[in-house]
């Protein structure tokens, strides 16, 4: 049996749906993103819509709950790998693309999934993307504001 906070709710964990609003800022306090100013989001715990070092910083937490939590790459969005980075000859590219530093590309993976790499190098035989998750290597701030948490009733 799960314990119930002041306000009748479970706290933030297996078989739960959070509502929450959230921020994401970096080291430099620049902010990656936030819904502070919109609709909150909406999960259910282990759903994937949220890396597991989150839903574990959000363990426990119950509604009204609000908190900075600090989220080290290894519980974030992981090192940045240097095996990600691939070059590509210019000629895999179609001519009419217009190549440059920070352009995102879509590429299929090896069964057919999207892969999304950003181009950090070029000359006009070479093209070297970056396929790690940009926020990849980063420790990153995490600022919730817990809305609610309801459980969920598996059918």
């Amino acid at each position: 049996m799960s314990k119930l906070s002041d306000t009748g709710m479970p706290p933030v964990g297996p078989d739960t749906k959070i509502t929450l609003h959230f921020s994401l800022s970096l080291e430099d306090g620049s902010l990656v993103d936030s819904n502070f100013d919109k609709d909150p989001a909406a999960c259910v715990f282990g759903d994937g819509k949220l890396l597991p070092g989150f839903e574990l910083a959000l363990t426990g937490l119950v509604a009204g709950a609000e908190q900075t939590i600090i989220i080290e790459p290894e519980n974030g969005f992981g090192q940045h790998n240097p095996s990600n980075i691939q070059e590509f000859s210019r000629k895999d590219f179609a001519d009419s693309l217009d190549i440059e530093v920070g352009l995102l590309i879509s590429f299929a993976d090896a069964n057919k999934a999207e892969l999304p790499g950003v181009v950090i190098d070029f000359d006009e035989k070479i093209v070297i993307v970056d396929f790690n998750h940009p926020l990849a290597g980063h420790t990153v701030s995490f600022k919730v504001k817990i809305l609610s948490v309801e459980p969920v009733v598996k059918h």
